[in-house]
C-alpha cells in the first residue's frame, strides 16, 4: 500500500514539474514575442544618404550602439563636410521623425530672415542673400530629443574628415568647378575651395578643411551654443559687418529650431505624413491624393505619364495657397475635383507666371537628403540644403563653411522674421499604423515630384522599392513635358511617337539627377528587415547593419 501511494505521489510530482516546465517555456516564448514587439522592430538598422562617407558615418553609430537619430545626425554633419556644394552648417534643415512610443514629430530648422533686412535686396548671391543658419540648431535638437550617444561621438566622423581631408567625388568636383567664377569674388570662399593658383580641386584630390574642423569641434563640445554664441558667432557677425550683410549677434542668439507641424493624407490605403511650411509636404499630400483616384497599374505607360503630368500641375498650382488654405488643400474633396478635371481634360497645361519665385523653375538640382531607420523602428527622414549650387557662394575666411541663400527673391519675397519656404518634403508612409516607407529627395523643384512618383511606383505600380526609385520620372515645365532619359535610362521610342502624335511638346532630359535624387528606406515585413534604396543618378549609398 505504501509503495502504491509513493508511486502515485511520484507521478503527481512529475506531472506538476512537467506542467511547470511547459508553462515556463510558454512564458519565456510569450515574453520573447512581447519583447520583440515592444523592442526590436527589425533585424536590421539602415541608412541611405547622398555620399558614401556619410552613410558609413551613420553605420558606425549603429555599430557603437546608437539609434537612427545618432546615425542621421552623424551623417548630416558629415555631409556638411564632404558635400559642401549641396548642404552645410550654414544652411537650413527639415526633418520628420517616427518614434515607436512618441509617434510622429517634425523639426523646422529653416533659415530665417534677419531682423534688420530691408527687403530691397535682389542679389542672387553674396552677403545680402544670407539668413540665419538653422542646420546646427536642427541637428542638435534631433540629437538631444532622440539620440543616445554622446554628441562628441556622433560628430567625430565629420570632424575627422574636415581635419584630415577626404577625396572629392566627381560630382562634387564638377559642381565646385561650375561655381568657380562666383567663388573668386569672395575672399573666404577662394581660400577654402580654390587652390593657391586659383584652380579648382579635381575629383579624387584631397580636400582638407582645418578651420571647419575647429568649428565642428566647438559644436561637439558646447552643442548649440558652440555655433550661435561665442567665438564662432563673433566671427560670423564681424565678417557680415565688414561686408554689409544683415546677420547680427542677436539674430544668432535668438534663433531656435522649432517643432514642425505635421500634415497627413491618404494614398492607396496608406497614411502619408509630411511637414507643413516651410516644407512643401501639403503639396506632396495633395498630389498623391489626386493620383489616388486612378489605378495606374491597369493603365498603359502613356496614360500613366499623362495623368501623372496633370496631377503634378494641379498640385503645383496650389503652392501659393498653402499658407491660407491648408485644410482645403489637404481635403479629399479637392483632390477628387482635381482628378475629375484631369479625367475630363488631359490637354490643359500649367503656365509659368512672371511672379513665381526663381526656385520654382530653376534647373539647378541642389540639396541633400538622408533617411535612417533602426532596429527598434525609430526613423529619421532629413533634408538639408544651402540653396542653389554652393548657396550664397560666401564662406567666412576663419570658419570655412558656405551660407545658404535665403533672401533676394530666389525662394520668394520675405520680411524680417520669416522662415524660408522650399520644396523640401521629408515623408513617411504608414500601413495600419506601422511605418513601411521613409523617404525624401534632393533636386530643387523636382523634390516633391520625385517623392510622389517613387511612392506611386511602389504602391500603385507594385514595383520593388529599388525599381521604384530607378524608374524614369517626368516633370512638367510650363507646356513642355520633361522626360528623364540618359545612359542606362531611356524612354521607349513608341511613347515618344505617341506624345508627338498628340501634339504634346516634350524634351528628353539627359542630365543625370535632374529629376531629383531619392534616398529611401522601406520595410520588408516578410523578412522583418529595413531595405535601403539610393538613387542611381547620384553618388549616394546604403549601409545596413544586421542584428
Amino acid at each position: 500500500m505504501a509503495f502504491f501511494i509513493f508511486n502515485q505521489l511520484k507521478y503527481i510530482v512529475m506531472y506538476i514539474i512537467n506542467r511547470t516546465y511547459i508553462l515556463l517555456i510558454a512564458l519565456i516564448a510569450s515574453c520573447a514575442i512581447s519583447c520583440k514587439e515592444a523592442g526590436d522592430f527589425s533585424s536590421t538598422s539602415a541608412i541611405a544618404s547622398a555620399h558614401p562617407l556619410a552613410s558609413k558615418a551613420g553605420l558606425s553609430m549603429y555599430e557603437s550602439g546608437g539609434n537612427a537619430a545618432d546615425a542621421a545626425v552623424a551623417a548630416a554633419f558629415t555631409l556638411s563636410v564632404v558635400e559642401p556644394s549641396m548642404s552645410g552648417i550654414g544652411g537650413r534643415l527639415q526633418a520628420i521623425v517616427y518614434d515607436p512610443i512618441e509617434g510622429i514629430s517634425g523639426i523646422d530648422a529653416s533659415t530665417q530672415v534677419p531682423q534688420n533686412y530691408d527687403n530691397n535686396s535682389k542679389d542672387r548671391e553674396g552677403y545680402k542673400t544670407i539668413g540665419i543658419p538653422g542646420v546646427v540648431a536642427g541637428l542638435i535638437k534631433i540629437h538631444e530629443e532622440h539620440g543616445v550617444l554622446p554628441l562628441s561621438k556622433v560628430m567625430a566622423p565629420a570632424i575627422s574628415y574636415a581635419r584630415n581631408g577626404f577625396k572629392l567625388l566627381p560630382g562634387e568636383a564638377f559642381r565646385q568647378k561650375a561655381a568657380q567664377t562666383s567663388i573668386t569674388n569672395y575672399k573666404g570662399t577662394r581660400k577654402h575651395f580654390l587652390k593657391s593658383d586659383g584652380s579648382n580641386y579635381q575629383a579624387n584630390e584631397l580636400l582638407v578643411q582645418p578651420e571647419l574642423a575647429v568649428v565642428l569641434e566647438r559644436i561637439s563640445q558646447e552643442g548649440r551654443d558652440g555655433f550661435y554664441k561665442g567665438p564662432v558667432a563673433d566671427s560670423i557677425v564681424a565678417d557680415f559687418k565688414r561686408n554689409n550683410g544683415y546677420l547680427t549677434k542677436e539674430d544668432l542668439e535668438n534663433y531656435e529650431a522649432k517643432t514642425a507641424e505635421i500634415v497627413k493624407g491618404e494614398y492607396k490605403n496608406h497614411n502619408i505624413y509630411s511637414l507643413y511650411l516651410p516644407s512643401y509636404g501639403a503639396i506632396t499630400v495633395n498630389m498623391l491624393q489626386i493620383l489616388d483616384h486612378f489605378d495606374l497599374e491597369q493603365e498603359d505607360p502613356l496614360t500613366d505619364i499623362r495623368i501623372t503630368r496633370h496631377a503634378i500641375s494641379k498640385a503645383y498650382s496650389k503652392r501659393r495657397a498653402q499658407k491660407d488654405s491648408l485644410e482645403a488643400l489637404l481635403s479629399k474633396e479637392l483632390a477628387k475635383s482635381q482628378a475629375e478635371e484631369i479625367i475630363n481634360d488631359l490637354t490643359t497645361v500649367s503656365v509659368r507666371l512672371n511672379t513665381d519665385p526663381i526656385s520654382w523653375y530653376s534647373p539647378q538640382g541642389h540639396t541633400s537628403h538622408l533617411t535612417a531607420a533602426d532596429k527598434n523602428g525609430r526613423i529619421i527622414s532629413l533634408t538639408q540644403t544651402i540653396g542653389p549650387n554652393m548657396g550664397s557662394k560666401v564662406a567666412t575666411e576663419s570658419l570655412g563653411f558656405l551660407y545658404a541663400v535665403t533672401m533676394g527673391g530666389y525662394l520668394g519675397d520675405y520680411k524680417p522674421g520669416d522662415r524660408a519656404n522650399s520644396h523640401i518634403s521629408p515623408t513617411l508612409v504608414l500601413s495600419e499604423n506601422k511605418p513601411v516607407i521613409a523617404l525624401g529627395a534632393a533636386g530643387g523643384s523636382r523634390i516633391v515630384t520625385a517623392i510622389v512618383q517613387t511612392i506611386k511606383n511602389h504602391l500603385d505600380l507594385k514595383l520593388p522599392m529599388n525599381k521604384a526609385v530607378e524608374r524614369a520620372r517626368i516633370y512638367p515645365d510650363g507646356d513642355t513635358l520633361l522626360l528623364e532619359a540618359h545612359p542606362g535610362l531611356n524612354v521607349d521610342s513608341g511613347i515618344l511617337a505617341q506624345l508627338d502624335s498628340l501634339g504634346i511638346p516634350f524634351k528628353l532630359q539627359k542630365q543625370p539627377g535632374y529629376h531629383g535624387r531619392i534616398n529611401a528606406i522601406s520595410y520588408d515585413e516578410q523578412v522583418g528587415k529595413w531595405i535601403g534604396s539610393s538613387d542611381p543618378d547620384w553618388e549616394g549609398t546604403v549601409e545596413i547593419l544586421e542584428h
